[in-house]
């Protein structure tokens, strides 16, 4: 098996830079492995008590790569689609809003939001690499740099993914940590 057959795959020995895109590309192609190829009613499954959703988590992790890389990175606004929303916490108004949207607009929420957002840090990495300040800081004017918010992202996934996983398996039986050797996301 090569590394062609799952690009998602971090490299064995590379940069420190190129284990935390490799992080969450990984995080971020097993998120979208185990969403994938769903009609509404499956993106709408729920299970126990909680109210998260498979829609609710595409369009919520799409408005996380959008806030994490144009207004935390940059200080730009968050714009389309959530900036034309009625809400006050863009997180919680995705995750509860998606019952509302056909499959293939969260899919192309998400798949857009990643795109916009691979670019992004692709130039931010190119300016001034992991070290360099962003626009967001903390209550005491201290400015975070680009590898915390690249970390927290990873974090972020890291956990919705796991609740992807216990959501998937609710919907069809589908296991795994990894998807399957040439695996692509269904085009919508």
């Amino acid at each position: 098996m090569t590394n062609g057959d799952r690009p998602w795959e971090p490299p064995l020995a590379g940069t420190e830079t190129e284990h935390l895109v490799g992080a969450l590309e990984r995080l971020r192609t097993t998120f979208r492995w185990k969403t994938d190829d769903l009609d509404a009613a499956g993106l709408r499954v729920r299970v126990g008590a909680s109210s998260l959703t498979l829609g609710g988590l595409l369009k919520h992790l799409a408005a996380a790569e959008d806030s994490m890389f144009a207004t935390k990175l940059r200080g730009e606004p968050i714009g389309a689609p959530w900036n034309t929303a009625d809400w006050d916490d863009v997180h919680e108004w995705a995750l509860t809003s998606a019952d509302d949207d056909a499959p293939e607009q969260l899919y192309a929420f998400w798949d857009d939001a990643v795109e916009r957002s691979r670019a992004r840090l692709d130039a931010a990495l190119a300016e001034g690499g992991l070290d360099q300040l962003v626009h967001v800081s903390g209550p005491d004017g201290q400015h975070a740099n680009l590898r915390r918010l690249l970390c927290d992202l990873i974090e972020e996934y890291g956990r919705h993914t796991g609740h992807a996983d216990l959501l998937r398996e609710a919907v069809d039986a589908r296991v795994g940590e990894d998807p399957p050797a040439g695996w692509r996301p269904k085009a919508y």
